[in-house]
């Protein structure tokens, strides 16, 4: 039986033997919807930090288990900060930059600098302090993972307020992403301000 991924604090241990003294674990969410903008989250643990339990990739989380675990990171954590990049931004920029964008604006954030970055993915923003990728990180790093609980429920409950203002397109439900009802939405209604317009060229084709 494959053994089954949680994330520990095994990375975060290594950082600190190298010298470093307050790592803080980085993850995005928001890459992949078309609509509203990336968001990212930079978190530092307490050495001693309880292990939260559920704590684990939040993709793999549901929204109830997501909530709950956001109130304990934000309590027990020695500094986070929750950033973005605007859907202007991703257009200007392409959303991977962007994304680099918000984690550097995440990581900065922190009111407690961190002195080393653990990054989930292959590929780091540019940062002013040492930093280290770490691909599936969120499923390894418990810092990682924290990241990118509140990263998501903070994204999660950005677009469910703008579905107040736009609920002909269900964002609530769907938190931007392009399911069968979204891109029925903006087939139907057009797109909106909040729609990253070169994620729907194929979408939209002649239709702009």
């Amino acid at each position: 039986m494959k053994e089954k991924t949680v994330p520990d604090y095994t990375y975060e241990t290594a950082a600190k033997n190298s010298g470093f003294t307050y790592v803080c674990g980085v993850d995005e969410a928001g890459r992949g919807p078309l609509a509203g903008p990336v968001f990212a989250a930079a978190v530092i643990l307490p050495d001693d930090c309880p292990e939260i339990e559920g704590l684990n990739d939040s993709k793999k989380l549901s929204e109830k288990k997501r909530e709950a675990i956001f109130g304990i990171i934000t309590e027990k954590a020695v500094a986070y900060c929750v950033a973005s990049a605007s859907v202007d931004e991703i257009e200007e920029h392409n959303i991977l930059n962007a994304t680099f964008m918000a984690m550097k604006r995440a990581v900065e954030g922190l009111n407690v600098p961190a002195d080393y970055a653990i990054i989930d993915g292959n590929r780091t923003p540019d940062l002013d302090i040492p930093c280290g990728t770490l691909i599936k990180g969120d499923s390894k790093s418990c810092s990682v993972a924290a990241a990118s609980i509140l990263a998501k429920v903070t994204r999660d409950r950005y677009i469910t307020e703008l579905d107040q203002k736009y609920p002909q397109y269900g964002f609530a439900k769907h938190k931007g992403y392009g399911t069968k009802a979204h891109t029925d939405a903006i087939l139907e209604h057009g797109p909106c301000d909040i729609h990253r317009m070169s994620f729907l060229k194929k979408l939209l084709g002649d239709k702009k």
